[in-house]
């Protein structure tokens, strides 16, 4: 048995077991059936394995399990019934341990989690949701925030992540817009090699790494009106050079997996598009990792797609395509026997998908480390030091998106009373988006326990809380309550949105005195969300009303937004003093948006997302082409807030933009420099962004791209050069025969505050020869 020597490599291993195995084993390392399924928690905090897993085990193996430690309600694992981090790392050494020695080859099992925005498992820290991540403009620390993920997943013994996710948006309306970084696939890309590197370290035998999963590979933010999974329309070019893009700079990073989309392109359904997994990802990128299909997306070819005529035919049709694992399992183990016996797949196309799937947990150390620590779960998971992380993510991601007359930041301590109200003031679940564990109350710092805190022994005296109205229905019951609130105080902070929270089981709240109220039925606020996909972007239920109210006392007037899309709201935009978009800031925000209401922390989260004035303007980007610029009747096609927009409490200048040298062969590199000053009387960190625009171009060509970005750190009065190196990659293009070429031609360089303003400067790329 060769493959147990661990002086050999990985491929040489995988050979020789692949040799050994049976026909329902190697089916059996190609299934991720659910593994919260697979045992029962024992009073004593220990499980006991289900007997049909135990069979299934003995049979032929389970290769995977799927969200073995995930929490939340639909697996109906609570915190009353789950696993605290050292029981779970019990547990998952009790399934691997029983896996690799009651089966005949003794082949670990590896656990698969999700990890979007922290490891969804009890009490794992819960980070901001992507949408916040990506305004942060941070790479660096992402990539670390994805360190503190892996170490979290690992320790208890989860090997695989589903994430990072790299779709980009390009309508708001859908429901996952939150779990994506926006609508830049530049932007995009760098944060998917910082995922990577993040998540699977320097080796995927080291301490804290986990495979990332890319996904969903690929249009799925392109869909037909924002419908979750709906048909994409997209030619090959723009498939190319916008959606392509990032999972180009996952693989080139080392991603060792990649996940499919539910959606068709083309008439293709991505999860049986040959072209796209073999041809792209394989032969043209050198992908060497195995291919895992989404949740239930085999049943969709034959009950969905309708491309296959049985269970059978798509299970087939999917592996032939270039699919490896098929999460659920449920119809791989059903059907793969069969299409063996009828011809529909070879056993070659077994080995091949097997022989991945193993040489991944070769890597992993699964075969020579096969358990884990518990103490370290223990010590690891929900540590303060990734709880710090967490609320600088969400100081440096949260935006400003208007300032009238300096109504922010708040005087600490010569300001009089506060009012704190709306649906999103003080509801936990509310700040943390979809794909979250069940949380302790006193583990998340809501906006009203945030600028409690920050006002210390006086905020009894001096913060009134109501939260007015909830996010949906038409009850104004609580009204009365917020505006007597708002009356009495000289400033409040009205907390709208959205809610991306599952039925919890947390009840509602009595909207006259903000009191939770746990019940038999919970209250659904939820308008956001995997599957939760919108017609508008306007604020739902009576918070506009809510907020008409209160502007009607004449008080000053700071609205929080807290939600997983973009907001469309004219009235609010108008007439506010000043509103921040917070999207979903994590288990920390609301310590993080008093920081910024307060003025601790200067405001530096710029739009990843461009908002538009009238959800009648969609698609809104800023990188479209420039014969879509047309007017309507109504209204011009330019978004409220652009791409990159965000205010500071101090303000910055540009000048002495150069470009050198200012002519360059296509394969040739040119340096570009700005002087950033802050002009204002506040230390602030300046998000400086690099635009290009080809001039003309054989095919159209987008307005302008985002091709660099740098967070500046300036003190009042200081003054810095910024740095960018410009080349092939930043200005190559797919031509019309769908070749990367950099044609000959004048470029516009423009670098400023966001895509809406800058400086430029020309830079010529001379023909070749």
């Amino acid at each position: 048995m060769r493959y147990k020597d661990s002086t050999l490599t990985a491929n040489e291993r995988a050979a020789d077991l692949l040799a050994l195995m049976t026909a329902e084993e190697k089916i059996g390392q190609m299934t991720q059936p659910f593994g919260w399924k697979t045992y029962h928690k024992q009073g004593d905090g220990t499980i006991e394995l289900d007997a049909a897993f135990r069979e299934q085990v003995k049979a032929g193996g389970i290769g995977s399990l799927y969200g073995t430690l995930r929490a939340d309600p639909w697996t109906e694992v609570t915190l009353e019934n789950g696993l605290s981090p050292e029981e779970g790392a019990h547990a998952v050494n009790r399934i691997q341990r029983f896996a690799i020695e009651q089966s005949r080859l003794g082949i670990p099992i590896l656990f698969g989690e999700e990890c979007s925005h922290g490891h969804m498992a009890i009490g794992a820290t819960v980070f901001p949701v992507p949408l916040l991540i990506g305004s942060a403009w941070n790479v660096e620390l992402y990539r670390e925030m994805c360190r503190a993920v892996g170490l979290e997943t690992r320790s208890q013994g989860g090997a695989a992540t589903y994430s990072p996710v790299l779709d980009v948006v390009r309508d708001p309306r859908w429901g996952r817009t939150e779990e994506c970084f926006g609508e830049d696939p530049y932007m995009i890309g760098e944060m998917a090699a910082a995922a990577v590197q993040g998540l699977q370290g320097e080796r995927l035998d080291g301490e804290g790494s986990v495979i990332a999963t890319l996904k969903h590979f690929v249009g799925y933010g392109h869909s037909e009106g924002g419908r979750n999974a709906g048909p994409v329309h997209m030619g090959r070019r723009e498939l190319h050079e916008i959606d392509l893009l990032p999972f180009r700079k996952g693989v080139e990073a080392g991603a060792m997996s990649i996940m499919p989309a539910y959606n068709e392109i083309d008439g293709v359904p991505c999860t049986t598009n040959e072209e796209l997994l073999e041809q792209v990802l394989r032969r043209e990128w050198g992908f060497d990792g195995f291919v895992i299909t989404d949740c239930g997306a085999v049943n969709m070819l034959a009950w969905g797609h309708d491309v296959a005529q049985d269970g059978e035919d798509a299970s087939a049709m999917s592996v032939k395509a270039g699919i490896d694992m098929e999460m659920s399992g449920e119809m791989f183990a059903a059907h793969l026997h069969g299409a063996l016996r009828n011809g529909l797949l070879d056993e070659a196309d077994l080995d091949r998908a097997v022989r991945r799937i193993l040489e991944a947990k070769f890597k992993l150390g699964l075969f020579d480390n096969p358990y884990v620590d518990p103490a370290a779960a223990a010590r690891i998971i929900g540590s303060q030091a990734h709880k710090r992380l967490a609320l600088e993510l969400a100081r440096q991601g949260v935006i400003l998106l208007k300032n009238e007359g300096a109504a922010l930041p708040l005087a600490k301590k010569s300001l009089g009373k506060i009012a704190v109200i709306g649906p999103n003031a003080d509801h936990a679940y509310n700040q943390l988006g979809d794909y979250t564990s069940p949380q302790p109350r006193e583990s998340i710092v809501t906006l009203l326990d945030g600028i409690k805190g920050a006002l210390g022994e006086e905020a009894d005296e001096r913060v009134l809380y109501a939260p007015g109205c909830r996010i949906q229905g038409d009850s104004r019951e609580g009204f009365a309550s917020a505006l007597s609130c708002a009356e009495q105080a000289e400033v409040v902070v009205l907390a709208l949105g959205g809610s991306s929270a599952r039925d919890f089981g947390e009840g509602t709240i009595d909207l006259r005195t903000g009191a939770s109220v746990v019940t038999g039925l919970s209250w659904s606020d939820m308008d956001c969300g995997e599957g939760i996909d919108r017609a508008g972007l306007h604020l739902m239920g009576v918070q506009l009303e809510l907020a008409q109210a209160v502007h009607k006392l004449g008080k000053r007037l700071i609205v929080v937004y807290i939600n997983g899309r973009p907001i469309v709201e004219p009235w609010i935009d108008e007439h506010a003093d000043a509103i921040i978009e917070a999207w979903y800031p994590g288990q920390e925000g609301g310590a993080a948006l008093a920081d910024i209401l307060f003025g601790d922390v200067n405001p530096s989260g710029r739009l990843t997302i461009s908002v538009p004035k009238d959800v009648g303007q969609l698609p809104v980007r800023y990188n479209g082409k420039r014969s879509g610029s047309k007017k309507y009747l109504e209204m011009d096609a330019k978004p409220r807030y652009p791409f990159g927009y965000g205010l500071s409490y101090t303000t910055f200048a540009y000048e002495d933009l150069t470009v050198s040298p200012e002519e360059i062969a296509p394969d040739g590199e040119a340096t570009v420099t700005v002087n950033v000053t802050n002009t204002g009387e506040v230390e602030g960190t300046e998000v400086v962004q690099l635009y290009v625009t080809d001039v003309v171009s054989s095919v159209t060509r987008p307005a302008k791209e985002l091709k660099g970005f740098a967070r500046v750190l300036l003190a009042p009065g200081e003054k810095k050069a910024v740095r960018f190196t410009i080349g092939r990659e930043h200005l190559q293009m797919w031509n019309a025969q769908l070749k990367q070429v950099v044609e000959a031609g004048e470029f516009i360089i423009t670098v400023g505050s966001s895509s809406a303003e800058g400086n430029g400067a020309a830079l010529t790329v001379r023909k070749e020869g």
